[in-house]
């Protein structure tokens, strides 16, 4: 009806359903001047229109009032800018991991091999698992007198 969302009807029609009540009241009931009057009806009303027409971003008025209100008191001042380092996750995981083999490797009884920061292959071929070749030895290699003894898994 006359071009107007019924949003704006409805604001309209309770703005009037306020105001001209509180016009005739004050004009004839206190014998107000018909400009005081005018003015008090004007201020009730100002609130149903502002409902009904003020947009900002495609909101309307409530929405930003809402808006308004949890920056200035619902959420903190300062908020921290924070990401999460995928590589940084990888980094913490792993010497967690590391841990966790360190204390799974001091809790095993009669091992003096921990864990070897690099496998190279000596430990294999001392216990005759394999060679550089690929090859598998028939015999156990001696231990050195002076090498540290390796206890194979």
């Amino acid at each position: 009806m006359f071009g107007l969302t019924t949003r704006q009807l409805v604001c309209f029609g309770s703005g009037a359903a306020v105001g001209l009540p509180l016009y005739f009241g004050l004009k004839a009931g206190i014998g107000c001047n018909s400009s005081l009057s005018a003015m008090a009806m004007v201020m009730t009303m100002l609130p149903f229109f502002l409902l009904a027409i003020y947009e900002k971003n495609g909101q309307p008025l409530e929405k930003v009032l809402a808006n308004i209100l949890n920056v200035i008191f619902k959420r903190p001042k300062q908020r921290p800018y924070k990401i999460e380092n995928f590589y940084a996750l990888l980094g913490r995981q792993n010497t967690l991991e590391r841990e966790v083999a360190h204390i799974v490797a001091n809790s095993r009884k009669n091992q003096e091999l921990l864990l070897p920061p690099i496998w190279d292959g000596r430990q294999a071929r001392q216990c005759g698992v394999g060679d550089k070749d690929g090859k598998k030895r028939r015999k156990k290699a001696k231990p050195n007198v002076k090498q540290k003894t390796v206890k194979c898994r």
